[in-house]
């Protein structure tokens, strides 16, 4: 391998996708159509909240903890399960306080079966996916916080969609809830398994669900019954480069990691790529995130999607390197994510030896690196794209089809 080039070469090609032309900006969207509200959930509510509804429903305060126990101890929303309550009360509880919020329409496996994408119905026929993996050391879950997403991004398939809505706090919980069940189920390859990882890189930006989103994560590391015991440290909340709510982010008090996804280490690409950047440049976006590391302490992960003759660059790398190290040592961690490619992209992964040449030349700069292992390829695995299969279904006689 060469000296790393610091400077782009002359006339470096990029690649737009086919159907926007010179000029042309996609549109973020940060707040959707208004639909009808989710029913309220038990999740939606704090401690003091479920007992006063427990009382509104003429039972006493304490039913509300037993209820709270069975979700979020148990994992169950199913009032036979609920022996400590009145038989008579128990449906009522349970249709008040826990009414079904999601709907399973599909799983498909991969990995053997470590790995399980599900997708989901909410009340009003929006959809969501969540992805359950399993690894040697841990049982991690994909959550989505958003129905679509409204960044625009133009290589994701999530971004493609638009923004539909908005998940509540409860309809997020209950992804997890779910999660948590099958894996203690043994629904993974492997037997009976403990969820331990949670982390917002499903479909939608959580920092634009700004509420519900912390609102969810407070509910998963509380302890039982308030919530479901996670370790903060456990939980991930990523974003494209929302710089006010990184900021809010790091003064909640709840040690979460921070992921930045952010695909380019200069504004000129960033700014096709990632189309928030027009709002906040890389600059101000890396400052954001090293005074979420000063007040947290907790390292930062830096996402990075190799797209082939996009930003696979090693100048790039080099580039990027010199961001990060220029806030200091020992605060980021940058993850290279192999890209998954959405159905009609033009853009495609990188060269593997691409991908081992912008990975080495991080590491000579200091930078700790790993290449993430990305899971259900086979399955459409990129967020966004099988919600998009039954939303908009194949022709009779597509591959698509040919495959189920």
């Amino acid at each position: 391998m060469g000296d790393v080039m610091t400077q782009p070469p002359p006339a470096q090609p990029q690649v737009r996708p086919a159907h926007e032309g010179p000029g042309e900006r996609p549109t973020l969207t940060f707040t959707a159509r208004r639909r009808g509200k989710p029913p309220r959930h038990l999740a939606d509510l704090t401690t003091a909240e479920r007992a006063a509804a427990a009382v509104e429903l003429g039972l006493p305060a304490f039913r509300a903890d037993q209820v709270s126990r069975h979700y979020f101890d148990h994992l169950t929303r199913d009032p036979q399960d609920m022996t400590d309550l009145p038989a008579a009360a128990r449906d009522q509880i349970a249709g008040t306080l826990l009414p079904e919020l999601v709907t399973k329409v599909r799983d498909m496996q991969a990995d053997k079966g470590a790995t399980v994408k599900s997708l989901w119905r909410l009340f009003d026929g929006a959809m969501v996916e969540s992805v359950l993996m399993r690894y040697a050391d841990r049982t991690t879950l994909c959550v989505s916080s958003q129905a679509g997403c409204g960044m625009a991004c133009p290589f994701c398939a999530t971004g493609q969609q638009g923004l539909t809505r908005n998940l509540s706090t409860a309809e997020i919980v209950e992804q997890v809830r779910l999660a948590a069940r099958a894996s203690r189920d043994g629904d993974l390859a492997g037997g009976p398994t403990h969820l331990r990882n949670v982390v917002f890189m499903g479909m939608g930006e959580p920092m634009a669900n700004y509420k519900a989103v912390i609102g969810a994560v407070r509910r998963m590391v509380e302890p039982a019954p308030a919530g479901l015991g996670l370790s903060a440290r456990h939980v991930t909340v990523s974003t494209v480069g929302l710089v006010p709510a990184i900021d809010k982010l790091a003064k909640e008090g709840i040690p979460v990691t921070l992921a930045v996804s952010l695909h380019a280490p200069d504004d000129e690409l960033r700014d096709e790529l990632i189309p928030i950047n027009s709002r906040w440049k890389v600059g101000e976006l890396l400052d954001a995130a090293r005074r979420y590391f000063e007040a947290t302490g907790r390292r930062v992960s830096i996402e990075y999607a190799l797209i082939k003759d996009m930003n696979d660059h090693a100048w790039r790398a080099q580039l990027l390197a010199d961001e990060l190290n220029a806030r200091g040592r020992g605060w980021v961690h940058v993850n290279p994510i192999p890209l998954n490619p959405t159905p009609g992209s033009v853009w495609t992964a990188s060269e593997r030896d691409v991908e081992a040449e912008f990975v080495d030349t991080l590491r000579r700069a200091g930078i700790p690196t790993t290449v993430r292992d990305t899971r259900g390829s086979d399955i459409d695995g990129a967020c966004g794209q099988l919600a998009a299969e039954v939303l908009d279904p194949p022709r009779a006689g597509t591959k698509e089809q040919e495959q189920e």
